[in-house]
């Protein structure tokens, strides 16, 4: 699937509301393609103007590293299957466990530069209802509002007020972002982030809330300058369901 053009305006379901859906998304994010799961053979490049990349030959790592932190074992499972297989297409990637609501990112080798907690949607759930990006932010019904899994190339973009986002998933209004704890204050999202539990980190319409501090060092660095892959982790399916792992 082409990389949606946000030329006409529509109403959103992110925590961003109306403005959040006119944001433009820039430079090279515009000419990358939507890819499935295991499309593209392990391989590392740039992307050029025409939309392709240059591949380079293949240095895919086999076994990601995890440093010091200590993921699920899902987390575990998808991450090995990418650096087995080069999923990631020599991009950088971010692995979002939403059961542990958490968020990892790895840089091209499959390498954990950093994690943090994260707020996502209210809603269990793995899949967007059709449409939902195009209605209003009040038709959206709480049973609807999920973080949708699956297999995302992230695209950089900004909202009408200057603000910087990711999409995630355009069509869905799905965005990676920093907490706004000053938005709605009555939904202490701050506070949500901070808790050592993990049931109160679910209070989006769906948009996956990053602390700003973590966003502005680990998360807009890696998707101002080129795409990077975006997995969500499921709630109630299968990882071989969702992304194929085998």
């Amino acid at each position: 699937m082409n990389a949606p053009t946000p030329a006409a305006p529509r109403a959103a379901k992110s925590d961003m509301a109306q403005d959040i859906r006119h944001g433009v998304l820039l430079g090279a994010a515009l000419l990358v393609l939507l890819m499935p799961p295991g499309a593209m053979a392990p391989r590392q490049g740039s992307l050029h103007a025409g939309g392709t990349v240059s591949a380079a030959p293949a240095r895919a790592a086999t076994v990601p590293e995890f440093g010091n932190t200590e993921p699920s074992n899902d987390t575990r499972v998808l991450a090995h299957w990418i650096a087995r297989t080069g999923d990631n297409a020599g991009m950088p990637f971010v692995l979002i466990d939403k059961r542990a609501a958490r968020l990892y990112v790895f840089d091209a080798h499959a390498r954990v530069q950093d994690t943090t907690p994260v707020l996502l949607g209210s809603a269990p759930g793995d899949d967007s209802v059709p449409g939902i990006g195009d209605r209003p932010i009040a038709d959206v019904r709480p049973e609807e509002r999920t973080t949708p899994a699956g297999r995302f190339v992230g695209r950089f973009g900004r909202t009408l007020t200057g603000e910087d986002v990711v999409w995630v998933d355009y069509d869905a209004a799905v965005s990676m972002h920093r907490v706004r704890p000053t938005l709605q204050p009555a939904e202490k999202r701050a506070e949500r982030l901070d808790s050592a539990t993990i049931d109160d980190n679910r209070i989006s319409y769906g948009c996956i809330n990053v602390p700003a501090a973590f966003y502005d060092t680990h998360i807009r660095p890696v998707f101002s300058t080129l795409p990077a892959v975006v997995y969500v982790l499921p709630d109630h399916k299968s990882l071989q369901q969702v992304f194929g792992v085998v």
